[in-house]
């Protein structure tokens, strides 16, 4: 019988992403085609619940297109898989009291866009191979943008799977990671301490920022990390700021931070916060017209935190005075927000805040210093101030202590070509933006 799945994968793979194609369609294996019904192999239940929900669509018109019939599809779980799973349900129903995860959060309800797309696909080969495959994980990203909701994700998935024994998951936010060492010296119990962290298959630490200089608290965190690492057991840890841009940070955790995959997760497009909205809204039942979508999506911070707030808020404002929702009574509930957004950046204020980011005076920035620790935050203010105002180079120039265009245009192309290629940069830069804008 000929392998029609095959015939077919080269069509899919020009239609969904490299990652997403090597993911979850790439190991689907062709069974058999009968009675108008394809069998097709998967390697466990998470695997086809997710390819039937995100991919079985474009499967299906494929097929039709070889075969000139309507194709059902039936997944096939590996031999024994079924037992497997039902073995795994007794074990998730035994330790539910014991879950530490929020249950919303999860990978199903995490909405993937270009900027989180790699942060989510590093999640999930974590998840499916845990100590394997990218250890240690590093996620980093701005306030609000999904760091905590993936940590909950892994842990959800290895709970419900049965992957590992709950008791051997921790999931732990930096700070009461140091409040408990912090008692354990007070009572002397840091065996204790130390047996807990050590003894786990997976630690999940969120905003690792946090333990920055404390000195004891990284020099634990340092020796868990060395045990858990030589065990070849897992460690996902997240931070607002890329490894070597955390101040008061050891280079030993710093190096070791970067032995893995350092994934970021950027400013979400309006596409992603449109579909974030659209998402939450059916799960809270709230009617919500795609033009306004739209609308509360290009007015609203960035924050996915923030976006939802103002989703519910108009939700339950509408629900109250029996309204509909509309662009109008959008605006009328966003007003304050709305204003904040659009408030006015000059340039003086974007030099102010570079030159507090990397600790230079305002006069060093409109020198004619050529030291490197001078000339890159000018050339980064100099971007900054052509992305986020209307003055023209000239101007821009002369705010800078009387550059020429041609100084600021360099400058400015310099950044542009930087971004692209350095992750430390493009988190410096959208950090700074992210406290202009809050200002």
């Amino acid at each position: 019988m000929p392998d029609i799945l095959s015939q077919i994968k080269p069509k899919i793979a020009s239609i969904v992403s490299e990652d997403s194609f090597k993911t979850w369609i790439e190991p689907l294996a062709f069974i058999e085609l009968q009675n108008s019904t394809c069998r097709i192999g998967v390697p466990n239940a998470f695997f086809r619940d997710w390819v039937s929900e995100n991919f079985e669509s474009i499967i299906v018109t494929l097929l039709k297109d070889v075969t000139k019939e309507d194709i059902k599809i039936e997944y096939v779980l590996k031999r024994d898989e079924k037992a497997a799973e039902e073995k795994k349900r007794v074990v998730v129903k035994r330790n539910v009291s014991f879950s530490q995860f929020n249950p919303r959060y999860t990978f199903e309800n995490f909405v993937v866009g270009s900027s989180n797309q790699f942060a989510n696909a590093a999640c999930l080969a974590v998840s499916t191979n845990p100590g394997k495959t990218y250890n240690p994980l590093f996620i980093y990203g701005g306030v609000g943008l999904g760091k905590t909701h993936l940590l909950n994700a892994v842990g959800n998935f290895l709970v419900r799977h049965g992957t590992i024994n709950p008791e051997r998951i921790c999931y732990i936010t930096a700070e009461t990671f140091t409040n408990e060492l912090i008692n354990s010296i007070r009572f002397e119990k840091m065996d204790d301490f130390r047996n807990r962290f050590r003894k786990m298959d997976i630690i999940l630490i969120d905003d690792i920022q946090f333990i920055a200089g404390k000195e004891r608290t990284q020099a634990e965190f340092f020796h868990t990390f060395n045990t858990l690492y030589d065990n070849m057991k897992q460690i996902v840890v997240t931070s607002d700021k890329f490894p070597r841009d955390i101040e008061n940070f050891e280079e030993r955790l710093k190096s070791r931070l970067e032995w893995g995959l350092v994934a970021d997760i950027q400013l979400p497009d309006i596409e992603t916060k449109v579909a974030i909205l659209n998402k939450k809204a059916e799960h809270e039942n709230i009617d919500l017209p795609l033009d306004v979508a739209f609308f509360i999506a290009t007015n609203s911070e960035d924050s996915i935190r923030s976006l939802e707030g103002t989703l519910i808020r108009v939700g339950a404002y509408a629900s109250l005075n029996k309204a509909p929702i509309t662009t109008d009574l959008v605006k009328q509930i966003m007003s304050h927000v709305m204003k904040e957004k659009n408030k006015e950046i000059t340039i003086d204020m974007v030099i102010k805040e570079v030159c507090s980011h990397f600790t230079v005076t305002i006069s060093d920035i409109r020198s004619n210093k050529r030291i490197r620790s001078i000339i890159h935050p000018r050339q980064i203010a100099m971007y900054l101030a052509r992305k986020m105002t209307d003055s023209s180079l000239v101007s821009i120039g002369e705010r800078f202590g009387g550059k020429d265009h041609a100084t600021v245009l360099h400058s400015i192309r310099k950044i542009e070509s930087e971004l692209s290629v350095k992750k430390e940069l493009k988190s410096t830069v959208e950090k700074i933006v992210q406290r202009l804008k809050s200002t």
